[in-house]
């Protein structure tokens, strides 16, 4: 329920009780450190081509980035565009993801995606979300990493580390990952979008673990709600600190 001023006017209700001016102004403030952090952040997984992007992303589910590296170097050299997917031997294909995990079900979506490309869109990915949701195996997450980072449309990815931090952080309460895009794209100007996702996920997987988030050692400490979930002591946080790239 939104709270009421003096002169019984509306004021919506923020997840920490602020004000929306204040939230505003707290979660842009955390941004700029974050990109003080974090000035290189960027999508760690390796791709040339929006095609090859959109696979990687595929495979990354229930998988981490490292292993999704290892494994698209020989899938892209065999299967160079999108017609070579549409005619794979589904157990070939299969062989060679079989390590990223849920192997059969992302091959299947591998060929049913590319026969989409084929058949609609003339084997190109498309560079817009109300086409790209509609392709076999593609939701608004898939969707976005593509658009912010295959075709510079700005676009905010909320995938498990993002959507923890952003309610660690105060900025939204919402679980629903769309709803969670929506109320975090109203904080920021669209050109911020797609870094802010990069570097959230580059401070969660380093900094704001999910069991034992290190901040006495956490450079957003001083804004975060959350502080003291995890250790506040500087020496002892520093230890949980993991700051090697994950491409």
């Amino acid at each position: 329920m939104p709270r009421e001023t003096a002169d019984g006017s509306a004021v919506p209700v923020t997840p920490t009780g602020e004000s929306r001016l204040a939230l505003v102004r707290r979660a842009r403030k955390m941004y700029r450190e974050l990109a003080e952090l974090y000035p290189d952040a960027h999508c760690e997984l390796n791709f040339t081509t929006p095609l090859e992007l959109l696979v990687a992303t595929i495979l990354s589910a229930q998988c981490t980035d490292k292993r999704v590296n290892q494994v698209t170097p020989a899938l892209f050299a065999r299967y160079p565009d999108a017609e070579a997917y549409a005619s794979a031997r589904r157990e070939e294909l299969e062989e060679l993801i079989r390590s990223t995990g849920f192997f059969r079900s992302k091959a299947g979506n591998l060929i049913g995606l590319a026969q989409a490309l084929c058949e609609k869109h003339g084997g190109e990915v498309p560079g817009n979300l109300s086409d790209l949701v509609k392709l076999p195996g593609v939701g608004r997450k898939t969707a976005n990493v593509l658009l912010g980072n295959a075709f510079d449309v700005p676009g905010i990815t909320v995938d498990t580390h993002f959507g923890r931090l952003v309610r660690r952080f105060g900025w939204t309460g919402e679980q629903d990952p769309v709803k969670v895009e929506h109320e975090i794209a109203a904080l920021f100007p669209p050109r911020d979008w797609t870094m802010l996702s990069h570097r959230v996920v580059w401070h969660g997987r380093r900094v704001c673990h999910a069991r034992r988030p290190a901040c006495g050692a956490c450079g957003l400490a001083r804004w975060c709600p959350s502080f003291g979930e995890g250790p506040t002591d500087e020496a002892t946080a520093v230890k949980l600190l993991r700051m090697r790239s994950f491409a």
